[in-house]
């Protein structure tokens, strides 16, 4: 398994939506993202911990490899 990248919260959102995801609402600074029936909470900070992004990814049921893909583009 490839290492995550150190992100922030806005582009882990943009990766997402490159991926298919659409912004349904924000909440505060979390901000709510659905995939046909799949969603995940983006929580908006300045730098995402490893491990948050492990578990917003989890959530989504996207592979590590695809999300650091939709982060080049």
């Amino acid at each position: 398994m490839p290492k995550f990248p150190r992100v922030s919260g806005a582009e882990a959102q943009r990766a997402l939506e490159r991926l298919g995801f659409v912004k349904l609402r924000q909440s505060g600074s979390h901000v709510i993202m659905r995939r046909d029936s799949k969603g995940c909470v983006v929580p908006m900070h300045p730098e995402l911990k490893v491990g948050t992004l492990a578990g917003l990814l989890r959530q989504a049921e996207v592979a590590t490899d695809e999300f650091i893909e939709a982060l080049k583009k």
